[in-house]
C-alpha cells in the first residue's frame, strides 16, 4: 500500500492524488502519472478524481508544480550554504553558480521529477517568461531574482541583463538534459561533477561578457574520464 492510501482521509483527496502523482512522476516520469494508477494506490475510484481535477493534464500539472517547488528547495539549500563574507559581487556570482549546479544536481538526482517539472507549461509564456497557471515557476524565478541581484551589486552589467536568464537556463538545462538522458549518464560521477561545473562557469562567463578563462581541474576531469570511456 503506498504512503498515500495509507494516509487519505476524506477531505484530503487532492492532496493525496497529488502525492501519489508524485512517486509515480519520480519512478518514471511524467507518462506514468495516470488518473487510474493514482486513484487505485489511493483507494478510491477514477471517477472520485474528477471532483478535483478535471483530466489527466490538470492532475500533471499539479505535480508538475509541486516537482518544481522541489527544485527550488533544493536551489534554495544550495545558496543557503554560501560561505559568508563575500564582497557584494562576489556573492551574486556565486549564487548563480550554485543556482546552476544545484539545478543539474537535482536532475541527476531526481530525473523523474525533473521531467515531470518541465513537461507542462502555460502554452503562450506571458512576456518571456515561464509560466504554469500564470505564475512563474518557482525555479526560473530564483533565476531571474539571482540576475537582477547581480546587476544591483555591480557583477553584471544592466545593458547585458535583458534575456540573459534564457542564455543560463538553456545551457544549464541542456547539460542536464544530456547527463539524465544523453551519452553524458555513461562517465564516471566525478567526470559529470567537472563537466557541470565547466558549463556553469560557461554560462556565468558568457552572460557577464568576460573573456573565456580555462578551468584546469574541470579539463584535467573531463579529459580523463573521456580517455577512460574510450
Amino acid at each position: 500500500m503506498s504512503p498515500a492510501a495509507r494516509t487519505y482521509h476524506h477531505g484530503d483527496l487532492r492532496r493525496a492524488l497529488i502525492e501519489e502523482g508524485l512517486q509515480l512522476a519520480r519512478r518514471g516520469g511524467p507518462s506514468a502519472v495516470t488518473l487510474r494508477e493514482a486513484t487505485r494506490a489511493v483507494g478510491v475510484s477514477p471517477n472520485a478524481a474528477y471532483r478535483h481535477f478535471t483530466d489527466l493534464d490538470d492532475l500533471v500539472r499539479a505535480v508538475a508544480t509541486e516537482a518544481q517547488l522541489a527544485l527550488a528547495r533544493a536551489i534554495n539549500e544550495r545558496v543557503a550554504a554560501m560561505p559568508t563574507g563575500l564582497p557584494a559581487d562576489e556573492a551574486s556570482i556565486e549564487r548563480l553558480r550554485r543556482v546552476g549546479l544545484a539545478y543539474i544536481d537535482f536532475a541527476r538526482a531526481e530525473p523523474g521529477w525533473f521531467e515531470v517539472a518541465f513537461s507542462t507549461q502555460d502554452h503562450q509564456p506571458s512576456e518571456g517568461i515561464v509560466t504554469l497557471g500564470d505564475e512563474v515557476v518557482a525555479p526560473f524565478q530564483l533565476l531571474l531574482d539571482t540576475l537582477d541581484e547581480m546587476v544591483e551589486a555591480g557583477a553584471l552589467d544592466a545593458g547585458r541583463r535583458p534575456f540573459a536568464e534564457w542564455a543560463c537556463w538553456s545551457a544549464v538545462h541542456g547539460f542536464a538534459d544530456i547527463a539524465v538522458h544523453g551519452p553524458v549518464r555513461w562517465q564516471p560521477a566525478p567526470v559529470i561533477d567537472a563537466l557541470a561545473a565547466s558549463v556553469v562557469e560557461a554560462a556565468i562567463t558568457g552572460v557577464r561578457g568576460e573573456p573565456a578563462t580555462a578551468a584546469p581541474a574541470a579539463a584535467a576531469a573531463a579529459g580523463s574520464g573521456a580517455h577512460n570511456s574510450g
